[in-house]
């Protein structure tokens, strides 16, 4: 199989009555069901223009009707755009300006937000939600259809000015979905609870696709609840791909709910990703599931994955874990922090096409002999681990020393009353000072002098926060990803 949609098209022979999606509202769809809903779809997209090279946008939240628009412009050679209701109305018009969609399509049946987004659009009854669409204009790529053309382009979180369209390929999509597939052990009898958002790589690659190769049923969750997601994994879910942030609010749930453990009988598999684990953190969290905690690295123009862990349970390894099968690793260097430790560089089949009708940006991230600059600052520990340090463009240089946030981020999240914390540096007077915003378990808990004290403990002076501010919640992406380029301005009445 070489195309996406082939991967549900194979379990129409083997298992068509098995469940393959429970949709946001509860309702379960076979692979069969699944087919046929994406039948409809295809002839949608057809009446809507959609041909091959023409994009396809998705104003969206987790839902039926994403997958199956995603599976019905890969029938036709389209290239699916699914993108986040959540955003704000300039950041969407940056987005449809720059992919120049033949249709948009809006799942205002799920999301007030993409209800908003589309007044004025036409509604369209489906089988797999009351949507509304807007007509684009025809702009096709004058591409031929096939495994290495693009299936999906996603915008990256955080875009600002020009944004960044990455073209993922069926080749980029299937292989990462047969990798993610090999490190989990995922079954046709896995109930895979899908909280990411179906609009970022994570949810794509490691969730949805994952689970179309498995023959997995996947659980949508339209958005983050930890209260939901609490109940979801103590009704049987067996496998919960997240990110720190969403561990985090669960066990803070939990606890407030009077549980030290979650109880989740057929929980088999815990997954981490987006952010880097602390070895505290990692200990409590493993208690409250009863289970490993893996950890994993990737990001949109990796198609998700590069590495991960296959820990037992106890183990303090903090890596990321050894590249996955077919994808290689190295640091570069020369970028000027520590002796031992660089840049990340990947290459592989899991290696975006490019930046989508942006061949400058394409050739500064990706050299000619294939090698992805990731933009991230890591070592290779002697077991061929790779242990991420933190961005590059986030390295705090304070009196001449590097500071990683991630290790100042470990030590204040050690402290029992504080659920998640942010650290940036500031430029002052010809140095940068260490601002971390707490998100603490209640208001009152913990002072601002106290996790100083804590934070003493544990840090040398050069990496102490020079202040640390508390806040209710951080501001964070639909994956739970924090945005810490937000920091500053979401807490300027603070500073």
């Amino acid at each position: 199989m070489t195309l996406i949609h082939e991967l549900v098209r194979q379990h129409l022979t083997t298992r068509p009555d098995t469940p393959a999606i429970k949709d946001c509202d509860g309702q379960v769809y076979t692979w069969s069901d699944y087919a046929a809903l994406i039948d409809e779809a295809e002839a949608l997209l057809r009446a809507h223009g959609a041909a091959p090279g023409e994009r396809v946008l998705v104003v969206a939240e987790n839902c039926l009707a994403l997958p199956v628009l995603m599976m019905a412009a890969s029938r036709i050679g389209a290239w699916a755009v699914p993108v986040n209701a959540r955003m704000s109305e300039a950041e969407i018009a940056r987005i449809t300006a720059h992919a120049n969609p033949v249709v948009v399509f809006y799942t205002s049946h799920v999301s007030k937000e993409a209800g908003a987004h589309a007044s004025g659009a036409e509604p369209v009854k489906t089988g797999f939600g009351a949507l509304h669409v807007r007509k684009g204009r025809s702009d096709p790529e004058p591409v031929e259809q096939g495994p290495h053309t693009p299936a999906i382009l996603l915008y990256t979180t955080g875009t600002t000015g020009d944004p960044k369209g990455v073209m993922l390929t069926h080749d980029n999509l299937v292989f990462a979905a047969k990798a993610s597939v090999e490190l989990r052990q995922l079954t046709a009898a896995d109930h895979v609870y899908g909280a990411l958002p179906l609009t970022h790589v994570f949810g794509v690659a490691s969730m949805l696709m994952a689970s179309a190769e498995a023959g997995a049923m996947v659980e949508l969750a339209t958005r983050f609840d930890p209260a939901a997601l609490f109940q979801a994994l103590r009704d049987g879910a067996t496998v919960m791909p997240a990110v720190p942030q969403m561990h985090a609010l669960l066990m803070a749930y939990a606890e407030k709910q009077g549980h030290k453990t979650l109880g989740a009988e057929r929980l088999r598999y815990v997954s981490s990703g987006a952010a880097p684990l602390d070895p505290a953190w990692k200990r409590k969290a493993e208690a409250f599931y009863g289970l490993p905690l893996q950890n994993g690295y990737g990001m949109t123009e990796s198609t998700a994955g590069v590495s991960g862990t296959r820990n037992a349970i106890g183990d303090p390894d903090t890596s990321v874990g050894p590249p996955l099968p077919g994808i290689e690793v190295k640091l570069d260097t020369s970028v000027g922090v520590d002796a031992d430790v660089g840049e990340v560089l990947t290459r592989g089949p899991h290696v975006m096409k490019g930046y989508f009708r942006n061949p400058e940006a394409t050739a500064q991230a990706v050299s000619p002999q294939g090698w992805l600059r990731t933009g991230d600052l890591g070592r290779i520990d002697p077991q061929g681990r790779l242990h991420i340090v933190g961005r590059a463009k986030e390295l705090i240089i304070r009196s001449g020393f590097n500071v990683y946030p991630p290790e100042v981020e470990a030590a204040l999240n050690d402290h029992p009353d504080v659920v998640q914390s942010a650290v940036i540096g500031r430029a002052v007077d010809g140095d940068e000072e260490v601002l971390a915003f707490v998100q603490t378990r209640a208001p009152g808990s913990v002072t601002a002098d106290a996790l100083r004290g804590f934070a003493a403990e544990r840090l040398a002076g050069y990496k102490r926060p020079s202040r640390i501010f508390l806040v209710d919640a951080l501001p964070a992406a639909a994956t739970g990803k924090i945005l810490k380029h937000r920091l500053l301005i979401h807490f300027a009445d603070m500073l």
